[in-house]
Formats: C-alpha cells, sequence, structure tokens
C-alpha cells in the first residue's frame, strides 16, 4: 500500500458515510444519500418478454442528461426547449408539463448540447445547475424565480474541460453545495434561501470536475468528498476548510459520484484512467489518507457505481456491468449485460440502461450475474442516453433526450 497524502497525523480512527436522509424521498441526484438506492419495496422480481408495462411518456422535456427528481405532487428535471434550457416540473400521475422556469441559454457542451444536472428540492424550493453555470432557485408550486447565481461571473469558477457545468448541486440543511472551481475555491456552500455565500474552500483550488460532491461523516467530522481531474479530497462540511487530500489524476472527463464507505473513499472514471480505493483516518480532528489500490478494474465514464454491502458495481466503459470487492478492487465477476451505460438501485436489483437502448434487470449479488428480463424501450431513440435511470413510488423512469418514460414495477398482489 501506498501512501499518497498525509495530514497532520497518523490515526487509527474509522469512518463511514453520513445519513443525512429524513424521509423516502429523492429528492435530488441519486436520492438523499446520494448512493442510488432506491426506498422502494415490492417491485417486480421478473419482467414480461416485452418488458414491464409502459405508464406514460413525455416528449416535452428538451434535448438534455439531467435524470428526474420529486416531491410529493411533482417531478423535476431539465432540458434545452424553445427558448433556452429549462428546469421543468410535471405532474407524476402522466407526465404532462406543470410549469418551466429558464435557466440560462441552450447548448454548449462541446458537441453535447443540453443540461445535465438533476434538481433538487427541500419541498417548497428548488434548485438547478445549467450547463454554462447558471445556478436558480424557484418555488415548487409555480416556478416562480427566487434567486440566481452564475458558477463563473460570481464565483470565478473554471471547469476541467470544454464540455460545461455537469454536477447536480447538493442540498443539505439550509444550504446548497456546489463546485464552481478555480482558483478562489473548488468548493462552495450558499444560504438556499437567497443564495449568500456561506463559505468557500480557499485552501482547495482545483477546477471543477463533472462528478457531484457526496456528504460524508468520517472521523466524527462531517465533510463533502469532492473529486476533481487533480485529486480526491474531503472539505469540512460547517466551514470549507480543507481536511484531507489525495492525489488521483483523471482524464478528459471526471464524472463518476465517489463512494463512501466505513472511512473508504472509492473513485473511478474513464478514457483508460480506472480505479481507486483510499482509506481515510481520523485522530482528534487531523486526517490521514492511504491510496489502498489502483488499477481498471472499472472503469466508469458517466454511468455511476453503486455499493451494496462490501461490493460495489457499474457498468464498465468496455466490459459491461462488473463487480468488485470495494476494500481490495477484487474483481468478483463481469458480464457484457447492456454493455456501456447507467445503473441503479431498488429492492435487491440493479436497473441497467445501456447508452445504446437497452434496459436489464439483474439482481445484486457477488454471486455471478443473474439476469431477470429485459427489454429495449421502443418509445426512446437511441441517441446515446447518459441520464441515469431512477426508480421511485413503484416506477421505473428512462430518459433518452427529449423523450421520458415511465414504466410501472410494482409488484402485483
Amino acid at each position: 500500500m501506498k501512501n499518497l497524502a498525509v495530514l497532520i497525523l497518523f490515526s487509527m480512527g474509522a469512518g463511514q458515510e453520513a445519513s443525512f436522509a429524513k424521509d423516502p424521498e429523492w429528492n435530488q441526484w441519486r436520492g438523499p444519500n446520494r448512493d442510488g438506492h432506491s426506498p422502494d419495496t415490492g417491485l417486480l422480481k421478473e419482467w414480461p418478454e416485452e418488458g414491464p408495462p409502459l405508464a406514460w411518456k413525455t416528449t416535452k422535456i428538451g434535448a438534455g442528461y439531467s435524470s428526474v427528481s420529486f416531491v410529493k405532487d411533482r417531478i423535476f428535471t431539465m432540458g434545452d426547449v424553445e427558448d433556452g434550457c429549462a428546469l421543468i416540473a410535471l405532474d407524476p400521475a402522466d407526465g404532462k408539463t406543470l410549469w418551466t422556469a429558464k435557466v440560462g441559454e441552450p447548448g454548449g457542451g462541446g458537441g453535447y448540447p443540453g443540461p445535465r444536472c438533476t434538481p433538487a428540492t427541500d419541498g417548497k424550493l428548488v434548485f438547478a445547475l445549467g450547463q454554462f453555470g447558471d445556478l436558480i432557485c424557484v418555488e415548487v408550486g409555480s416556478g416562480k424565480e427566487r434567486w440566481r447565481k452564475h458558477l463563473q461571473q460570481d464565483f470565478g469558477g473554471k471547469v476541467m474541460s470544454g464540455w460545461g457545468y455537469a454536477e447536480s448541486p447538493l442540498l443539505d440543511g439550509d444550504h446548497l453545495i456546489c463546485t464552481p472551481g478555480g482558483s478562489k475555491g473548488t468548493v462552495l456552500a450558499l444560504k438556499k434561501e437567497d443564495g449568500e455565500p456561506v463559505w468557500r474552500s480557499e485552501d482547495f483550488r482545483d477546477p471543477a470536475s463533472y462528478a457531484s460532491l457526496v456528504p460524508a461523516e468520517i472521523g466524527g467530522v462531517r465533510q463533502y468528498i469532492v473529486l476533481t481531474d487533480r485529486r480526491v479530497a474531503g472539505v469540512e462540511a460547517k466551514s470549507g476548510k480543507l481536511l484531507w487530500k489525495a492525489r488521483r489524476a483523471g482524464r478528459t472527463a471526471v464524472a463518476a459520484t465517489p463512494i463512501i464507505h466505513d472511512g473508504f473513499v472509492f473513485v473511478s472514471s474513464g478514457y483508460g484512467v480506472g480505479c481507486n480505493g483510499f482509506k481515510v483516518s481520523a485522530s482528534d480532528g487531523a486526517f490521514t489518507v492511504e491510496e489502498v489500490y489502483s488499477g481498471k478494474q472499472l472503469q466508469i465514464h458517466h454511468g455511476g457505481v453503486i455499493r451494496v454491502g462490501n461490493h460495489v458495481y457499474g457498468l464498465d466503459d468496455r466490459q459491461g456491468l462488473k463487480c468488485i470487492e470495494l476494500k481490495t478492487g477484487n474483481e468478483v465477476w463481469r458480464e457484457r449485460s447492456v454493455g456501456k451505460g447507467s445503473i441503479t438501485y431498488a429492492d435487491g436489483h440493479f436497473f441497467a440502461w445501456g447508452e445504446r437502448g437497452k434496459v436489464a434487470l439483474v439482481e445484486a449479488t457477488p454471486e455471478g450475474y443473474k439476469e431477470k428480463g429485459r427489454f429495449d424501450p421502443p418509445e426512446a431513440r437511441n441517441q446515446g442516453a447518459f441520464a441515469h435511470p431512477t426508480v421511485f413510488g413503484g416506477k421505473l423512469y428512462i430518459r433518452d433526450q427529449s423523450v421520458l418514460l415511465c414504466y410501472d414495477v410494482k409488484a402485483k398482489k
């Protein structure tokens, strides 16, 4: 094992990911704990040959890569519509548009136009980030704008390469946390009510990557885990102070959300880079970080990684769905499955959505690949879908650019 970075003291202190969810709402990117675990139970354990029944579809959300979030009688997503990049509220009963709120200009993204952010909501306000750095807060019921900021113009932000802002800002209590990146500090906390700055990570100044922040508690200290194209680090939640960092070079696009469990941090990215496992320890508020492994066991471009138990799973860029041991990096199994794509988890299964159109239900087990159904949504456009699937309220949501499909995956009694 190679010691990459040490901050002050060596320690045998333990740590674990924080659980900040107060209720089982899917109110932001990858759910309230950002782990990709849906609270749903009682779902279909196998799919019919034609796939689960389609509840509804909409083609009114415009181009983009945003997935969906929820609060009571609203679904939120984003898309490039006629008058620009927009935050969109939909009716969960039929997918009809309830309101739209302009975020910024459309297009951009180095040949991949459209927003990437999944909106976050506290039930009263909803927050969204456009691909050019426009950050807005609107009212849930009406879409009326409450405040607006710009990550570059207002905060001197900088992104690692030319595809624009792609993170989904983290809603945590009274604060909205985001990563403008750049020389003034990578991470920024704002008051959710009015958008005024609370703190900036002045001692951590990497450009922003495309990965989203993850909340964690390690050594009794609440912090946000940030992944850039240069490092992985932890900043203190109450102040933005840099707690620890480790060198970890990415390439071209660094997009996958980190995984944190029991003081262990797992990161992965594509373009031939692969994955790394780090052990973070703390003693008396001082942190050490040690690289446990690095390799190409799991190369994730954009499709995310899910931890279940002591294993992590993801759709590798080249080798399909893979299972590896979290703390050793050892590969357990691999299967081509739906190829490169994205996954989410619910009720003991993965829902795998391939970039080119296939959807599969796969049992979440280290014992081997066990597929429980597969279908090719005829309504999707197969344009290279990057939006992650979402399972919530007994429904599976699949997006392919301007097409959003809602499938009924609840088991019938």
